[in-house]
Order: C-alpha cells, then structure tokens, then sequence
C-alpha cells in the first residue's frame, strides 16, 4: 500500500495511490490516518475507503507526508561509509538527535536556503513512520509497529551544526526537510533491509548507498527509541545518510540557489526540490 498528502483547493487530504492515480480519502493527512485506523486491520481499512476524488500522481503537489508528527527523531552517523568519511569511529548507540514539524517541506517544495547560513548540506535518508502506540517495544513489536516507508532528506546547516558539539540548530531550520512522496508499507519493498538510497545534485550522482550498510536497522532504532521515548502513529525517524555529503568532501561542496536536489530510494520514489535563495 501505498499513502500520500496531497494539497486541493478544500486544504491537504490523505490519498492512496493506485497505479498512476492518488485517489482522495476523507482524512486530511497519512498522521490522521494512522491515528484513525487499527494496526491490525488498516490495510483492509484503506483500501476499503471510499474515494470522494483523484488526481493524476504527476499533477499532485506534495504536502509532507505526515504533516504534523507529535515527534520527530533523527539518527546521525549511522551508514558505515558515512561514519568513515567523517573519520569517526562506530558507535555503540544510536547518535539521536530532533526536528520539528515547522522543519518538513512537501516532496517537490523550493528548498529556501536561508541567508544565515553558507553551508546547506544533503543528507539522503530512509524514513520510518510509526503506525502504533509502543513504549519499551521488543524487536519483534517494534517491527510490528513500523506503518511504512518514505524519503527524507536531512539538509543540515553545517556551519551552524559546528558550533557545538550538539547538531540540533544545524539540523531544526524552519522549511528545511524534505518528506514523501508517499509512504510505501513494508511489505512491498522487504521492510526496507537492502534498497539503493541516492543523491543527486542536478543530475549529478552524490551519495549512493545501500539500507544494508545501515548500523542500526529500521527496527532496532525504533526499539532503541521506545525505551526512554513512547512512540505515536505518525511519528516520524530518518534513519541516517550513506557517503557522499558535501561536508565530507574536499573541497566541500554546498547547495547554491538555482541547483535541483533530487532524493531518492528504491522503491519508494524521489523528492525532487529545486534551491532558491531566501529574500531579505
């Protein structure tokens, strides 16, 4: 199955996609959604519902796809390739740190680049969005407890990231994080273990890796999370970027106005953001 947030004329809807068509459900967001339906029946909840429109997948813009998430977690330095490329050695817990949903910009939003910072970083991500309440959760609930799958890209503000020794005003700017275009359960894309992430910056290949050469899997962040954190449908954890960021390469390398950023996983799909600069 396959969820969206699409924005019409009436304000944002939750939409599944069939094929090439989203169609529109009544709920206004894939959060309330999550929140409205049984875990264990909400496959046949979905696709049961009643279409009231549709609109072609390529007209669609792209609200977030959860667009108001009680919480936000994000894992850094958690792709192997990535924590070499920063001359870092492996961690033995997973590096959290937050976001807030003033943060996420839908799939195909402009990407402000804001005039405080001049080091706008890529950061292709896998994201996880929870689909039930769980607190201290065992591997297997936690596995249970994942509604799907989607893309996000962590952009990071990495001269504000390097003032501290702590990454959240870095990684909270306003406008700043790409979510969608959908979530993808997990059943149709192996919940996730081995799909190629990339990253391209006007049509040049950035960041390609793999969720194999992941540290801390999907299902072990979410666990590791429930234990000091309860855990909504609708939450929302992006679960860390493979090699190739701007920051790590020499020279380095940063977004510029103009520049198209294009996210993307196997099987899920692509947000494709174009770089504008922020007005004075």
């Amino acid at each position: 199955m396959r969820l969206a947030t699409v924005r019409t004329a009436d304000g944002t809807r939750a939409a599944r996609l069939e094929g090439d068509r989203l169609l529109l459900l009544r709920a206004p967001d894939v959060g309330v959604l999550l929140v409205s339906t049984s875990p264990a029946s909400r496959l046949d909840t979905v696709m049961a519902l009643e279409s009231t429109g549709e609109i072609a997948f390529t007209d669609a813009s792209f609200a977030p796809l959860v667009p108001h998430p009680e919480k936000i977690f994000c894992v850094g330095l958690n792709y192997r390739a990535h924590i070499l490329e920063m001359s870092r050695e492996l961690p033995d817990y997973p590096t959290l740190f937050a976001k807030f949903a003033s943060g996420l910009i839908g799939a195909h939003d402009d990407l402000v680049l804001p005039l405080v910072s001049k080091a706008v970083d890529w950061e292709v991500e896998l994201g996880v969005v929870i689909g039930r309440r769980i607190r201290r959760a065992t591997l297997e609930q936690a596995h249970d407890a994942i509604a799907g799958f989607t893309v996000v890209n962590d952009i990071s503000m990495r001269d504000w990231q390097a003032r501290t020794t702590q990454y959240l005003q870095g990684k909270a700017f306003d406008a700043s994080t790409p979510v969608g275009p959908v979530l993808v359960t997990g059943d149709e894309i192996g919940d996730a273990v081995d799909l190629e992430v990339r990253c391209e910056l006007d049509g040049i290949v950035m960041q390609r890796g793999r969720t194999s050469d992941l540290l801390f899997g999907p299902t072990a962040v979410v666990s590791y999370i429930s234990q000091f954190a309860t855990l909504c449908p609708g939450d929302l954890i992006s679960t860390g970027t493979p090699g190739g960021v701007g920051a790590g390469r020499d020279p380095q390398v940063f977004l510029e106005p103009g520049q198209v950023l294009t996210t993307a996983i196997e099987g899920i799909g692509s947000c494709v953001n174009r770089c504008v600069p922020e007005e004075s």
